[in-house]
């Protein structure tokens, strides 16, 4: 059986597949109207009528959101809360913008409805269920033709009994249902609203999406990768849809995590940059998990990786604005109609300005299976430098200076102002354009090693065959330290874990191939916000140690307590594996060198090598100036820097 991991992205939709002993890769045009195309396309193009097994990335939950694309919701929540979703936090974003107003819910008014019944805070029901309200609200959700329901009640992860007797009447009214229970039992009543509103709200369209894919594709079995770096069945994917809002990302991150921690680095700070943005995250000695996620300013309060994004990417958009200052990005011409060298596109972009600068190179693009249009971004980005009064030259090194100052900032963000030193980290970079920007940011950076594995262009479909079959469940549970032992912990924990334990071993997984992590959101009492604790050894001294990290003290006279309890039950699949080299060689074979090209840096023009990377063998030692080419990306070796090839093959650049 054929195993597949694809990722969809913004301008190219990514494949990595096992045909026996060897894995491929391949990459093709997406298709922003339907990515489901690309990806039919793409099986049928590797696997033909054979069986598959897929693992699969999707950007469909994240656009329904960003694009206010989703299905048509209604909220049912207790009488007199209806409009909790829209009241939220007083947290003010723009302290001093005088104009400034909140974005509109996904829900409006009128689909928002309140029902009798109330629990208190220690789960017992203090007003009691009107079953004859709950039919009325399903009537007037039918009559407004309502796609999917929200049901958020106060306390009901404490006690779902209110919540689960609305789902039992809903008799006549056929839209998919989402209990807060469910999707997240903790407590914050607006962060619940939020995510089992956005799950609502992203579901069917989800749905719809996987079910075409099961549908048209041979594939035996199809699994979609999760927010949290594991993958989930179909069938959870098309009920709890939030947990795949960032499942692109997140799997460019488990296969950076894994392959760098192969490879002898776990420091690490990870740059994929692809077609439409760039993303951005820290690992340090393991993936970055947040629970404080938000899209388009929509709290999702679910495991995530704590990936940073910003739209810069190979297809940003560099304009020329009425004040006459040179602006690239956020606007993205994507797949369709992409860079002006791609053939459609009018808009010159990041690409456009690579290609005129000579750090791409046609005859190599995508293994020479895709023909770049010179003369058209040659006559566009000339004509942008004339009206710009800019030498052209000067107009493509701008370019790409504003894109590499866009994508600075946001490392800065996970490193600098987190009280990370970027110096002490190596630059893991890939996505289709990393390979030719990560170079100049670790200069920026002072970043002395830059990491690009094999294949950078597919590391998040490399990551997505990777994860682990990963199951998150919480529980608020409000204890006292003072008043709770280890043994009263260990059986909060014990129906989590027989669940997890349950719904992986339905998925085929033998109880040895299976892994429990326990961890504790703590706090002292009094404070608003709580830090992950993992519940093994001395879990109180290491709640106080990471105290005292992330807020530079601990005080040990203070009460602490366990708010939530936090179980992932982790199902370890077959994974591919890395073969190392012990023969090491420092002359380049004769083949790996390609010719010579003329590359501009800093304004001039320098006579720039080309290799084949594929016939790079370990111990190779590149200088720069060089351009390094491979099927899935293009890679800049500048001046400052030098490369050589370790023992996995992955390319290893020192910043001078």
């Amino acid at each position: 059986m054929l195993i597949v991991g694809v990722d969809t992205g913004g301008t190219f939709t990514d494949f990595i597949f096992k045909d026996g002993d060897k894995w491929e890769v391949h990459k093709r045009l997406s298709t922003p109207d339907d990515p489901s195309r690309a990806v039919l396309a793409g099986i049928k193009h590797i696997a033909g009528d054979r069986d598959i097994q897929v693992v699969h990335g999707s950007t469909v939950a994240t656009n329904a959101i960003l694009e206010r694309k989703g299905a048509k919701t209604a909220l049912i929540t207790n009488k007199g809360f209806e409009d909790i979703i829209q009241i939220g936090r007083q947290n003010r974003y723009e302290l001093y913008n005088l104009s400034f107003s909140k974005k509109e819910s996904l829900i409006p008014h009128e689909l928002r409805f309140g029902v009798p019944g109330r629990v208190d805070s220690n789960g017992d029901i203090i007003e009691d269920f009107s079953e004859a309200d709950v039919r009325k609200v399903f009537e007037l959700i039918k009559d407004a033709e309502v796609e999917s329901i929200a049901v958020c009640l106060l306390f009901s992860y404490l006690n779902p009994e209110h919540e689960n007797m609305i789902r039992k009447l809903q008799t006549e009214c056929e839209a998919p249902i989402s209990l807060s229970h469910e999707i997240l039992a903790e407590f914050r009543e607006f962060e619940r609203t939020s995510t089992t509103v956005i799950n609502s709200y992203v579901s069917p369209k989800m749905s719809g999406y996987l079910n075409r894919l099961r549908k048209k594709s041979a594939s035996n079995t199809l699994r979609i990768m999760q927010s949290n770096g594991g993958s989930i069945s179909v069938e959870t994917a098309m009920k709890e849809s939030v947990r795949t809002i960032l499942s692109g990302p997140a799997g460019g991150a488990v296969g950076a995590e894994a392959i760098g921690r192969i490879a002898g680095y776990n420091r690490l700070i990870t740059f994929d940059m692809g077609g439409t943005s760039s993303d951005v995250a820290l690992i340090d000695g393991s993936l970055p998990l947040t629970l404080e996620t938000k899209i388009d300013d929509y709290p999702v309060k679910v495991p995530m990786i704590d990936i940073h994004t910003v739209g810069a990417g190979g297809g940003s958009i560099a304009r020329i604005d009425e004040g006459g200052s040179l602006n690239v990005g956020p606007e993205s011409a994507g797949a369709d109609p992409g860079p002006v060298c791609y053939g459609k596109g009018r808009e010159i972009t990041v690409t456009d300005a690579n290609l005129y600068l000579g750090r791409l190179i046609p005859e190599y693009f995508l293994g020479g299976e895709m023909q770049l249009d010179t003369a058209a971004m040659n006559n566009a980005l000339e004509a942008m430098a004339q009206k710009a009064g800019l030498d052209p030259v000067e107009l493509a090194e701008g370019i790409l200076d504003i894109a590499n100052a866009n994508m600075e900032r946001a490392i800065r963000v996970i490193s600098v102002e987190r009280g990370y030193d970027p110096r002490e980290f190596c630059m893991f970079s890939f996505g289709g354009a990393g390979g030719m920007h990560c170079a100049f940011l670790a200069k920026l950076l002072s970043i002395p090693e830059l990491f690009i594995p094999k294949n950078p262009g597919i590391l998040s479909a490399v990551g997505m065959v990777m994860a682990d079959v990963i199951k998150d469940y919480s529980l608020t549970v409000m204890c006292e330290q003072k008043n709770t032992s280890a043994e009263d912990i260990e059986n909060k924990f014990a129906p989590l874990e027989s669940q997890g334990r349950a719904e992986l071993e339905a998925e085929g997984f033998s109880s040895e191939s299976i892994i429990i992590e326990r961890f504790l959101d703590m706090r002292y009492q009094g404070q608003s916000f709580e830090i992950i604790v993992p519940f093994e050894g001395d879990w109180l001294e290491e709640f106080a140690n990471l105290h005292k990290q992330n807020y530079g003290y601990k005080n040990e006279d203070k009460t602490v307590e366990i708010v939530n309890i936090r179980l992932r039950a982790k199902g370890v699949p077959a994974k591919p594996e890395f073969s190392e080299s012990t023969h090491f060689t420092v002359e380049i074979p004769e083949e790996a060198e390609l010719g010579l090209t003329e590359t501009v840096f800093d304004s001039h023009k320098l006579k720039t090598r080309i290799f084949d990377r594929e016939k790079l063998l370990p111990g190779n030692r590149v200088e720069g100036p060089a351009i390094i080419v491979e099927y899935s990306s293009t890679l800049v070796i500048p001046p400052f820097a030098r490369g050589r090839v370790d023992a996995y093959g992955n390319l290893i650049f020192d910043i001078l």
